[in-house]
């Protein structure tokens, strides 16, 4: 099977909309297909402080199961800003430390979580920078494993690539479980913590599901955000913006009130008369994207079949396509189920199904 997904240029946001939006960089990105809904400067390269740490949780959840108990070490004496305040020689799961990595930002829980994996953070952010490259954030570089800036540097991404980060980590649940959690306690062999979430999205917007924000004097106020309305699950960034809980906000009611998520081919129910007789023809996957109603009007499902040969089981034999202003968006194989042994009361149904 093979899929194709084209971002054509008459898709894409224009760069500034009647939104209020005070940040540097922002952007506003369905989750499931990666269409860009807003964009603000958002292939700027930026210091992004904290919100770094969703790849520290994306690696630890890869590669560590969430009741491994992970031991404190030395590590943390070096580490400042942000802490969960750990102790050496605390025995804590992976899934406690990453509860204070996203709801406290701990920059120890970070250090912790990265030389359990790999002994040192050093190979835990070649880690973070090979997981960016496989994802796509072309324009991120990882120096360390929770987001502090040093002197010279820090760790640098940019709104698009941070969205791609934020729509990939949203696949896991646990993730999703954490990011989503308003208050955490826990107790390990040395005492008891409670957590609160300082994502204040979750309290202040009624569709938010979860985010990570951050600070350092460098990268300004750094924030990423997910929220789900009417079937449509989007992500926001912004970087560097003072008021990023009132510009998020008011980018998502842009989007909510502007795309809507439609579905055009469903594989559980690909159902599109044909004159093939007696079969059955199905796709593999299916396709849903968020447009807006005026694009929406101007889309159509077209199906061509090879209707001249005769048909083995599971075979392909055609494509569906999805098409936008007559461009396609979208193209999925479409295979056939031969149906042999059917008496003449079902065929007399699949007859009637494709009259009416």
């Amino acid at each position: 099977m093979k899929k194709f997904l084209f971002f054509l240029l008459l898709l894409m946001p224009i760069s500034c909309y009647a939104v209020s939006d005070s940040s540097y960089s922002s952007i506003v990105m369905d989750m499931n297909s990666h269409r860009v809904l807003y964009s603000n400067n958002s292939e700027e390269v930026r210091s992004v402080a904290s919100i770094s740490k969703i790849m520290t949780a994306v690696v630890a959840i890869e590669n560590a199961k969430p009741s491994d108990v992970v031991t404190v070490g030395e590590e943390i004496l070096s580490i400042y800003g942000s802490n969960i305040y750990v102790s050496v020689g605390e025995k804590m799961t992976m899934k406690d430390l990453l509860y204070g990595l996203l709801l406290r930002s701990g920059n120890d829980a970070a250090v912790v979580i990265a030389n359990f994996i790999c002994d040192n953070e050093e190979e835990f952010v070649k880690l973070m920078n090979k997981k960016a490259k496989e994802i796509g954030m072309k324009n991120t570089t990882f120096i360390n494993a929770h987001g502090l800036d040093d002197d010279t540097s820090g760790n640098l991404s940019t709104a698009y690539d941070m969205a791609l980060l934020s729509s990939y980590a949203n696949q896991y649940d646990l993730y999703r479980e954490i990011v989503g959690t308003k208050k955490y306690t826990t107790k390990t062999d040395v005492k008891s913590y409670v957590w609160y979430n300082r994502n204040k999205l979750l309290s202040k917007y009624e569709f938010a599901t979860g985010g990570k924000n951050g600070y350092t004097p460098k990268a300004g106020r750094t924030l990423v955000t997910s929220a789900t309305k009417d079937e449509l699950s989007l992500t926001t960034v912004t970087l560097n913006d003072d008021y990023e809980y009132d510009t998020h906000i008011a980018l998502y009611e842009y989007a909510f009130e502007n795309y809507k998520n439609y579905k055009f081919i469903d594989c559980n129910d690909f159902d599109i008369k044909t004159d093939i007789k007696e079969d059955q023809i199905y796709v593999k996957e299916s396709f849903s994207y968020p447009m807006t109603e005026e694009e929406y009007k101007n889309s159509k499902v077209v199906l061509t079949l090879d209707t001249n040969q005769k048909y083995k089981d599971n075979e392909k034999i055609g494509t569906v396509k999805v098409l936008l202003y007559d461009d396609v968006l979208y193209s999925e194989d479409v295979y056939v189920k031969i149906q042999e042994n059917r008496n003449l009361f079902e065929k007399i149904i699949d007859w009637f199904k494709r009259i009416f």
